[in-house]
């Protein structure tokens, strides 16, 4: 009988010390989201460029796509009663 609680208590002290403290954990990471409403249509020459240029900022900030970034782009095709 002894000799079994000698081993929980070890198996116990074991468990305590290989199991990784939950301080260690990483924080999840914050994904920011950006909407970009456009009042042209996705064929505007300009309207892409600016979208592609702006998306090219982001990435040398540091900013990742579907890792740390959500960049949700709207056009309006010209018609003002989109916008809502």
């Amino acid at each position: 009988m002894r000799l079994m609680t000698v081993g929980l208590l070890v198996t116990l002290a074991l468990g305590l010390l290989v199991a990784p403290p939950a301080s260690d954990a990483q924080p999840p990471i914050k994904v920011h989201r950006i909407g970009r409403l456009s009042a042209f249509s996705t064929d505007d020459a300009n309207s892409f460029l600016f979208l592609e240029a702006f998306r090219q900022g982001l990435r040398e900030l540091g900013y990742v796509e579907g890792q740390n970034l959500v960049l949700e782009a709207r056009w309006a095709e010209r018609n003002p009663a989109r916008f809502p």
